[in-house]
């Protein structure tokens, strides 16, 4: 029994023929980047996301990279977001001469937590990046309350989540800017990189067209220095032929997750791992994320020598990184987070997954709490 932490080859069949149809369309118009699938593919996630505009871009980061220019973040600025999240998050903001500000999670969803947010507001910070993390939507409503006191702007990094939701609406539809990632390892995920920013702002959209093709609207005239941000034709058409499909595959997402949950309460061990809780439905578990307080290193290696790819996200936080030292964070600043980085354990929980190999996944780690304990 061998069971990958993702397994992308394993859709191949069902959309193939949608891939290849759309494809060999680009190949016959001669339109590489941009064109009418990327529009059709930017109206299809609008829908899809529940908002009036969408654009797409080079990829996920580019995606949160384009909404801070379009915010004018820029030297100087603060931006409050969670030092629990992929580097990009936090990479854009320093790209822009804008400072991160970090603020530490929820125990229970690894999320942004919002009772931590407006103690950190100065009069430099312009914005709030809530990182809707593993599939799972923050908890919008205070976020977007206390952005609305302190007049900031909110862009959601959903690049993990869409499809997800929180109290009836679209991740990406809450903030003024929804930043998704087609990056191959995402639920809706392309062949190569790219992106999407959503927006019901006409201005909001006008700005990010014109930031997303070096700042021009009519060709070599440029109104504002903009940047290459354009999605490639290409892969827009492999992630519309796949968007057809994420529902079906998010709702298979959901059943592995459900049938995880049964299985460890089944062997008695529940109570012995934290599982994910969804706190705000509807969580689309790009990751099935757990929590082993002690020998987590050693589980991830009992379970490798036993074939079973696991990951961590993330091993280190990012105000603890090298690269952020000059702003000053110490270790043990953030307790929730860093208890997440030397806690947390991603386990498979893609849609092709068979009951037989999530049997396998939790026999594994019974046996190993049985032997070592955790």
């Amino acid at each position: 029994m061998r069971v990958p932490l993702l397994d992308i080859p394993a859709s191949y069949e069902k959309i193939l023929q949608d891939v290849k149809k759309n494809i060999d369309q680009v190949i016959q118009s001669g339109q590489f980047v941009l064109g009418p699938i990327v529009e059709e593919l930017e109206q299809k996630i609008a829908t899809y996301c529940e908002t009036k505009y969408a654009v797409g871009v080079s990829s996920g980061t580019d995606a949160l990279l384009i909404s801070l220019m379009a915010a004018g973040i820029g030297e100087g600025d603060e931006v409050i977001t969670t030092p629990f999240t992929f580097f990009a998050t936090a990479g854009s903001i320093a790209r822009l001469g804008a400072h991160p500000v970090f603020v530490d999670i929820e125990q229970d969803t690894f999320n942004i937590d919002p009772s931590q947010i407006e103690k950190s507001i100065t009069n430099k910070t312009r914005a709030i990046i809530p990182v809707h993390l593993y599939g799972q939507s923050a908890n919008m409503h205070p976020i977007l309350e206390i952005a609305q006191r302190n007049n900031l702007v909110v862009i959601e990094d959903a690049a993990q989540a869409i499809g997800s939701e929180y109290e009836g609406r679209r991740s990406g539809s809450m903030g003024d800017y929804g930043c998704f990632s087609f990056f191959p390892t995402k639920n809706l995920g392309g062949f190569g990189d790219g992106g999407m920013v959503t927006m019901s702002s006409e201005d909001v959209y006008n700005q990010v067209k014109t930031l997303r093709a070096h700042g021009s609207n009519l060709k070599y005239y440029h109104q504002v220095i903009g940047g290459n941000f354009r999605l490639d034709a290409l892969q827009a058409g492999v992630v519309l032929a796949k968007l057809t499909y994420l529902d079906q595959w998010t709702e298979k997402r959901r059943e592995n997750a459900q049938t995880y949950n049964q299985l460890f309460k089944e062997k008695g061990i529940a109570d012995q791992l934290i599982l994910p809780q969804e706190v705000t439905p509807r969580h689309v578990y790009n990751q099935y994320v757990i929590r082993v307080k002690n020998n987590r290193d050693k589980l991830r290696a009992f379970l490798t020598e036993n074939k079973i790819s696991t990951e961590i996200y993330y091993p280190l936080p990012l105000h603890l990184q090298d690269c952020f030292a000059f702003l000053g964070y110490k270790k043990g600043v953030f307790p929730k987070s860093e208890k997440a980085a030397n806690e947390s354990i991603a386990l498979p929980i893609f849609p092709e997954l068979t009951l037989e190999q999530l049997n396998f996944v939790t026999e594994k780690i019974d046996e190993f709490i049985k032997k070592y304990g955790v």
